[in-house]
């Protein structure tokens, strides 16, 4: 229910030039906060959607002077806690995509998703390095770094961010490149949160029109011969291909294919940048470990890259985690298998294992704040979206995993990955010690009060 000081917040945007401004007393104020989690809702004391950056600066300013905080709400998954106070920021509407064919960059808007932007890009032979959901925003994801199905070849999506425009905690709208405001723009490519409201980026797009890719999908009885022969194959492939392996327990749906449907599979995923042939030849271990219920794996419009992982596109309960693994052996698999695999009793949807490491692993120049890097895996866990487990069973099943991958884990995380599931004193692991006191410290010079909010733990702010 709003109270005065709501209607008068309101009240106030409106008059100030913001007129998709809402409270609780609002019809579209609950439609405007719902995300990706479904189990996450928010209650602040506004919610703003801004048609226009002009709209974004008239905001922060009136925040400014009613001293509240301000947090966006973006277009991914990373919803990690509800927002009950201050102004929200929803972005939907700052959706804008332009593309530069010549110069092979992309300016993007707040609100778009990766989807909006191949749609632009694919027709010109240009391919964006979104991640294996391309229905998700880009800038959360760009903030994270972002590690895509072809990110072993080309690095995190963040080491190919030309510029970022900012609303920064004085109301200011700053641009931050490799020659002005270098430490935000070191910051902001793989910082995540607490620097201000990103509205716009522009990006490196790449002339690739097709790849080598698809999925793998096989039997729960052949899981642990895949996994197996997935730690030995993955260690030494070349930096032109990416892949993981996913354990999967699928719900009967009937927009599943029918060998899949209600069924534990485990799934290879294969994102190969370069010619088929090679690709193949580098295949056949991984062909040969077990016969696959489903092969969909050879040359694919870059454009339809999202179907090398098909992750979920529809809204739902959501609690998940990740970790980074130093290694990744037949021990680690029969590890993950024992917590994790077919015969064990667990509320789990995906359980996968990401190879880095290549082009990952190499800082760009100029450098950036993105963490974990020196992981030669990742693994990510998420829970079956149960309601009435995600709070309580689940969680501990997650950790029982990490714990069982312990030997292997290196102790960090990557913030992008980084989920409810996780311990809160494990979010600053997303960034080695240096960059963390560095991340501090430019928070603090760019917002001293706090504007926007991104506690890490034991801190206020």
């Amino acid at each position: 229910m709003s109270t005065n000081l709501d209607v008068a917040l309101v009240v106030e945007l409106r008059a100030a030039g913001v007129p998709h401004a809402y409270s609780p007393n609002d019809p579209e104020y609950v439609s405007s906060l719902l995300g990706f989690n479904r189990d996450i809702s928010h209650t602040p004391e506004v919610v703003v959607v801004p048609h226009t950056v002009d709209e974004v600066v008239t905001t922060v300013t009136l925040a400014n002077r009613h001293d509240l905080s301000v947090r966006v709400l973006g277009r991914g998954h990373g919803a990690q806690a509800p927002i009950t106070d201050g102004i929200a920021i929803a972005t939907d509407r700052l959706a804008f995509v332009t593309v530069d064919a010549e110069a092979r960059t992309a300016t993007v808007g707040a609100g778009a998703t990766w989807t909006d932007v191949l749609s632009v890009a694919s027709p010109l032979g240009l391919a964006a390095l979104c991640g294996s959901a391309p229905h998700v925003g880009v800038i959360g994801y760009l903030l994270g770094g972002g590690i895509g199905p072809v990110g072993r070849a080309f690095g995190f999506a963040a080491d190919h961010v030309r510029s970022i425009s900012v609303v920064t905690a004085d109301g200011g709208l700053v641009r931050a490149n490799a020659e002005f405001n270098q430490d935000l723009f070191w910051a902001l490519r793989g910082g995540k949160g607490g620097f201000g409201v990103v509205v716009e980026v522009e990006i490196d797009l790449f002339p690739l029109a097709t790849i080598y890719g698809g999925a793998l999908f096989y039997t729960a009885e052949d899981t642990p011969a895949v996994l197996r022969t997935f730690a030995e194959w993955s260690r030494d492939l070349p930096d032109e291909m990416t892949t993981s392996v996913a354990m999967l327990r699928l719900p009967p749906l009937p927009e599943l294919p029918e060998p899949l449907r209600g069924r534990f599979v485990c799934a290879v995923r294969i994102g190969y940048v370069g010619p088929g042939d090679d690709a193949e030849a580098l295949m056949a271990p991984i062909r040969e470990a077990a016969r696959p219920l489903i092969d969909s794996v050879g040359e694919m419009p870059y454009a339809e890259i999202g179907r090398i992982h098909a992750d979920p596109v529809d809204p739902m309960p959501v609690m998940e985690g990740g970790i980074l693994l130093d290694e990744f052996d037949a021990a680690a698999a029969d590890a993950l298998l024992s917590a994790s695999g077919p015969t064990a009793e667990a509320p789990l949807a995906t359980v996968e294992v990401r190879r880095l490491g290549g082009a990952l692993a190499r800082m760009p120049e100029p450098a950036n704040a993105v963490g974990g890097r020196d992981a030669a895996y990742g693994l990510h866990v998420v829970g079956a979206p149960v309601p009435d487990l995600l709070h309580t069973v689940i969680p501990q099943v997650i950790g029982g995993v990490f714990s069982a991958m312990e030997q292997w884990a290196s102790g960090t995380t990557q913030i992008n990955f980084y989920g409810r599931a996780n311990q809160p004193d494990k979010k600053p692991t997303s960034w080695p010690a240096d960059i963390t006191a560095r991340l501090r410290e430019v928070r603090h010079k760019h917002d001293p009060a706090g504007r926007f909010p991104y506690p890490l733990h034991g801190e206020a702010v």
